[in-house]
C-alpha cells in the first residue's frame, strides 16, 4: 500500500491513510455511523458491506476538501460549494475502470468516461454556502463543476452530468 501512496498527491495519500486507519482488514472498511450519503460499487478496492462502500458525511469530510464559488443555472446568486473532488474520491477508493455511472435518488442516471475527470472538477459537493444540502436544495450530494472558472464546463455535456441528489456511483469497464 505504501508504494502506491508514494505515487499519489500528498493530500490524497493522507486521506487514504485516514480512511484506512481503522480498517479491519480482509477488504472490510468501517461502516458509516451517520446517514449514508453515497454508495460506491463496481471496480473499487475498499468495501464495507455487500460488495459496496457506503460513506457518510464523516467519511467524506476525512478526504481532501475543496471549495469553489460559481453560479449555476439551477440556483439564485453565486453559491460556494464544498466537498471532495471526484478525482480524489476515485483515488481514495482505489477505483479503476473506464466508465463511471452516477445515479440519483430518483434513479436518474448519467455515465461518463473516467478520462473526463479533471484536476479542477467535478466536485462531489455536500455543502452549499457552508450548510448540508437538503433534498430540496439538490442534496445530499450534487456533482458540480466550476462553471464560472472554466468555459469547458459551460457546455451541455457538463450541465447534463451535473447530477443532483446523487447517492450511487458505480465504476466499471
Amino acid at each position: 500500500m505504501f508504494l502506491v501512496l508514494k505515487k499519489l498527491p500528498i493530500a490524497v495519500a493522507c486521506a487514504i491513510l485516514v480512511l484506512t486507519a481503522s480498517w479491519a482488514g480482509a477488504g472490510d472498511f468501517p461502516a458509516p455511523k451517520g446517514d449514508v450519503l453515497l454508495t460506491a460499487s463496481g471496480m473499487i478496492t475498499l468495501r464495507n458491506g455487500d460488495g459496496t462502500l457506503k460513506l457518510d458525511q464523516a467519511h467524506l469530510a476525512a478526504m481532501p476538501q475543496h471549495s469553489f464559488t460559481t453560479s449555476t443555472t439551477w440556483t439564485d446568486g453565486v453559491p460556494t460549494f464544498q466537498g471532495v473532488l471526484l478525482k480524489d474520491y476515485i483515488a481514495a477508493l482505489g477505483a479503476t475502470g473506464t466508465t463511471i455511472k452516477l445515479t440519483a435518488l430518483n434513479d436518474y442516471q448519467i455515465s461518463m468516461p473516467m478520462a473526463d475527470v479533471k484536476d479542477d472538477g467535478p466536485l462531489l459537493a455536500y455543502l452549499m454556502d457552508g450548510k448540508p444540502m437538503s433534498l430540496r436544495d439538490k442534496g445530499p450530494i450534487w456533482l458540480v463543476y466550476p462553471y464560472d472558472a472554466n468555459a469547458d464546463y459551460r457546455t451541455e455535456v457538463a450541465y447534463a452530468r451535473s447530477i443532483w441528489q446523487l447517492d450511487r456511483i458505480e465504476f466499471g469497464e
